[in-house]
């Protein structure tokens, strides 16, 4: 037999394959995984088609379209009032997972500190430990999920390479602010970390907030590798199409691993993209859309026993279910499907000790019907 020894033997299977397939077992209402259930937009779906039909189905360059790039250029100074060179400064990736992946292997190495904000989804300290970095946590503090700057400066270190963050957060639905990236800018202007800020929900902020993005400022932008997500915009996260945007030089280290791992994304759906977001409304009525989903699913469950504050961005809703039992949201989660037939996701599984505040994340990314269904179960727990 051959012997087999693991580089990462303690890590499990992911939770959302693992309440996915529960989920699909009992035939629950799946509010966890974060994925839309309605259509998607006809006429990004003809333009697709008509790319393919003109016989754009081979590899294509690389970095992605250039025509894309330049969009892409277009669309983030229109946004964030920083110009990115097209032609050294923006990559297509398969997903903002695979260029959160690519950024880790490019520039951590053994022995490397990375600071993980915490609760962190799950695909960030996999890859850092895969490449012999120290996952350092940094968790979120109080009911409203705030930045712990005090604890920042605590861990930051000489052996600090890079700071994981990501706004809107996921799974809280927390956002940075203004103030926030003006002192995060402070407490890293004179050290030599990489900022990898995963901003793939910067077009779901709420309340007339906006997405304070690592583009806005001067000093952390010419630090950070900004991840973005098209399947999360534009409800088709099964294509798994998104992009990076980094200084010349970070961004020549991002492509020599993108160039072995990935070579290149979807070609006929890079085309389209380039097409669909010359129009902004597609893009800047998102938050609007989804804040009517968010209003909706918190209105029907009002006077269930959970308790929540209402997310400021992604499309993600925590709930605390404190006042209802004193179980472990691993145990209450799996209860909640096998006995009432809806799916959540615990949040402890997003810190590195297990942590549990008696919170359970539930996606509103769905139909009225879906959502009407989920609510009618949530009141009856």
């Amino acid at each position: 037999m051959l012997k087999i020894e693991s580089k990462m033997p303690n890590l499990a299977t992911t939770i959302f394959t693992t309440i996915g397939q529960l989920a699909h077992k009992h035939n629950a209402i799946n509010l966890s995984q974060g994925y839309p259930d309605f259509g998607v937009d006809p006429a990004l779906i003809e333009l697709v088609s008509n790319v393919m039909a003109e016989g754009f189905n081979q590899y294509a360059p690389m970095q992605g379209v250039f025509s894309l790039r330049e969009t892409i250029s277009e669309k983030i100074e229109h946004s964030y009032g920083r110009y990115y060179d097209p032609q050294s400064e923006i990559t297509l990736t398969a997903g903002a997972t695979q260029a959160i992946f690519t950024a880790i292997s490019a520039f951590v190495e053994r022995g490397d500190e990375v600071i993980v904000v915490q609760p962190a989804y799950d695909c960030y300290e996999p890859a850092i430990e895969l490449y012999g970095g120290k996952v350092v946590p940094l968790a979120l503090m109080g009911e409203d999920f705030r930045f712990d700057f005090e604890g920042l400066k605590k861990v930051l270190s000489p052996k600090t390479r890079m700071l994981v963050i990501n706004t809107p957060h996921n799974p809280s639905g927390s956002i940075l602010t203004r103030e926030d990236m003006q002192k995060l800018e402070q407490l890293l202007q004179d050290t030599n970390v990489i900022l990898l800020s995963d901003e793939v929900y910067e077009h779901i902020v709420f309340d007339g907030n906006v997405h304070e993005s690592a583009a806005n400022y001067d000093g952390l932008a010419n630090r950070s590798i900004i991840c973005s997500s098209f399947g999360k915009t534009f409800h088709v996260t099964g294509w798994k199409i998104g992009y990076c945007a980094a200084p010349k030089e970070l961004m020549a280290e991002f492509q020599k691993v993108h160039q072995y791992n990935v070579f290149s994304v979807n070609h006929p759906v890079q085309r389209a993209l380039n097409t669909y977001l010359k129009n902004p409304q597609r893009y800047e009525e998102l938050g609007a859309f989804y804040q009517q989903k968010r209003d909706y699913f918190l209105r029907a469950i009002a006077s269930s026993r959970f308790t929540f504050t209402p997310s400021a961005g992604t499309y993600f809703q925590l709930l605390d279910y404190s006042a209802i039992t004193d179980e472990p949201d691993t145990v209450f989660a799996e209860r909640l499907i096998k006995e009432f037939k809806i799916a959540s996701i615990p949040v402890s599984v997003f810190y590195r000790n297990g942590s549990d505040h008696r919170h359970l994340r539930f996606c509103f990314a769905k139909t009225q019907e879906t959502l009407d269904k989920g609510a009618e179960i949530i009141l009856k727990i």
